[in-house]
């Protein structure tokens, strides 16, 4: 449908937490539609609601080939409206992470290695799912956005925070 304006680190309207999905209808598939162009269009692996400026807990994640991330396994196309999010254990690893509302820097982010998911489908289909790595990963980045946290909050070192190409190099390999 759209392209939308991602909204950058700053932004009042990103440091709001977002309010569950009460219906879902055309303005739902509306707001899917337009975030899923943004997304492809920015070559994200991932986008949420809130960055588009509209505070409705609903992320769409997908890696299929994203020059952003060569060398993670694919992550399946998913909409999740009203994310529920359950840590299987307490093993963290860290990882680089960059965001389109961060655009151009990368940090170090200690993520739960393992959690399930639960939430809605577009149609309001139940979905329950088992992850780990990198699936995790982005599921946990973009729940955080649902409630109003950019991931440089969660860089532990800000030494392992800064432009891509200062830390070209240094970054290594996100995990599978």
């Amino acid at each position: 449908m759209a392209i939308r304006l991602v909204l950058k680190m700053g932004d009042p309207l990103l440091r709001q937490v977002a309010v569950p999905v009460a219906r879902f209808d055309s303005e739902l598939e509306a707001l899917i539609s337009d975030m899923d162009d943004t997304m492809r269009a920015l070559a994200g692996a991932g986008l949420a609601a809130p960055q588009i400026g509209v505070g409705l807990r609903v992320v769409i994640f997908e890696l299929q080939t994203n020059p952003r991330y060569p060398d993670v396994a694919p992550v399946p196309y998913t909409v999740l409206v009203n994310p529920v999010l359950t840590p299987l254990d307490d093993a963290e690893e860290e990882g680089w992470e960059g965001c389109l509302s961060v655009p151009g820097m990368r940090g170090l982010v200690p993520r739960l290695r393992r959690l399930r998911y639960q939430g809605f489908d577009r149609h309001g289909v139940p979905i329950d799912r088992t992850v780990e790595g990198f699936h995790a990963r982005v599921v946990q980045h973009e729940v955080d956005h649902l409630n109003g946290i950019l991931f440089p909050q969660r860089v532990r070192d800000l030494r392992n925070f800064g432009f891509e190409d200062a830390l070209a190099g240094q970054m290594t390999p996100m995990p599978d």
